[in-house]
This record gives C-alpha cells, sequence and structure tokens, in this order.
C-alpha cells in the first residue's frame, strides 16, 4: 500500500497506470483501490472519494490519449543541416 502525504493528482495517477491494481491511500482524502490500471471508490465512498477518482481518472484518461496522439503521428526525420 502507497501512502501519499499530500494530494497531487498526477503523481498518484502516475503510480496507479504504472502499477496497475493496488491499494493506496491518500492522507486527508482516504483509502482508495485501483484495479486495470484506474483508480475505483471504495464501498462507503464519500463526495470527496468520488471527486478524487474523478480528478485521477481523467489524468490517467489525457495521459492515455496523448499517448495514442503520439504513436499515430508520422515520424519525421530532419535532414536539414
Amino acid at each position: 500500500m502507497r501512502v501519499f502525504n499530500r494530494y497531487v493528482p498526477r503523481l498518484v495517477a502516475k503510480h496507479v497506470a504504472r502499477l496497475f491494481s493496488g491499494r493506496l491511500y491518500i492522507a486527508g482524502r482516504g483509502r482508495f483501490d485501483f484495479e486495470n490500471g484506474w483508480l475505483k471508490a471504495p464501498q462507503d465512498a464519500t463526495i470527496t472519494h468520488y471527486q478524487t477518482v474523478k480528478e485521477v481518472n481523467a489524468v490517467i484518461r489525457e495521459t492515455y490519449q496523448q499517448a495514442m496522439r503520439d504513436e499515430t503521428q508520422p515520424h519525421t526525420v530532419n535532414t536539414r543541416r
């Protein structure tokens, strides 16, 4: 279980996307599980839990979409000197 002392959505998203499944705790936000690379709200979730899940998953989605855009763009080689 990873403990985050501060809530930084990009850092949490990076951890979730890398490890793919597990559990984490964010100080002031609570305990969360993540599965298949996405953060999940706990069974007894509060509004804060849902807001956190929405923010972190939005960062993960943005990262995946950016990677797909970069992959589809042709790679060019600059031959000018």
